[in-house]
């Protein structure tokens, strides 16, 4: 029996409900109707060409934002698939907090597709994530970004790495300032290898969100003193 009537006997059995309207799913995407999919709001330009935080009003299709200005980030170029908002938010607290990991592939497709509009998927030699604290994991018994960078990593044909670990529990960075966020996350993560175990290599880093960029910074800190080339930042939402 083939796979795509496997799939068809399933869904006679098992209908896939789409994780947005509840009514029933595509056939590409395997909890997303066309109908929501096409409802997600994407990033769009004007954003800034460092960090990708999209701009508001009357600004040129290419600037540098004030933040990026004042002080250059670690990483080479960060972009986010579409805004924390509707169905991508619901489906990020249902995957991230709910158990929902068989989201992945749907969510792990949308930033595929970002990475192939924004980046030269050639220039990737591998993937990696944002860690958990040990002690998070345990609780939650998966990390999302390392989910999300396989599914990333296996579209890509690159290896997906263990690269980074949280040294440190941090402060939940929900209520904190931009400034705060900084200092919440600084000297709380750690390259899992000596220094020079990526010298040279291309890293692309995915994390489910970005807001201020502070976590994806100092997490593309510790992969350049690792001896990273490049390090590229990808997440399915900015907030």
């Amino acid at each position: 029996m083939n796979l795509s009537l496997a799939h068809s006997l399933l869904d006679l059995a098992f209908p896939r409900a789409c994780a947005g309207c509840r009514g029933r799913a595509g056939d590409e995407f395997h909890y997303i109707c066309w109908d929501c999919l096409a409802a997600i709001r994407m990033v769009q330009p004007p954003f800034c060409l460092l960090c990708g935080d999209p701009g508001q009003g009357d600004l040129p299709e290419k600037y540098f934002c004030a933040a990026c200005i004042r002080q250059k980030p670690f990483f080479d170029c960060a972009r986010s698939a579409a805004t924390y908002t509707g169905l991508v938010k619901d489906m990020i607290l249902d995957f991230k907090y709910h158990g929902a990991t068989w989201l992945a592939p749907d969510l792990g497709r949308i930033m595929f597709a970002c990475l192939s509009a924004h980046f030269n998927a050639a220039n990737i030699d591998c993937v990696t994530c944002v860690p958990l604290h040990r002690t998070r994991a345990r609780e939650r018994t998966y990390n999302q970004a390392w989910l999300l960078a396989r599914e990333v990593a296996a579209r890509l044909g690159r290896e997906a790495l263990d690269c980074l670990a949280r040294a440190r529990a941090t402060e939940s960075q929900t209520h904190l300032t931009s400034a705060a966020r900084a200092d919440n996350v600084r000297g709380k993560f750690a390259a899992r290898k000596g220094p020079g175990f990526l010298k040279g290599r291309r890293v692309l880093l995915v994390d489910d969100v970005m807001t201020t960029g502070a976590t994806v910074n100092e997490c593309a800190r510790v992969l350049k003193e690792s001896g990273a080339q490049e390090v590229l930042v990808l997440t399915l939402a900015r907030g």
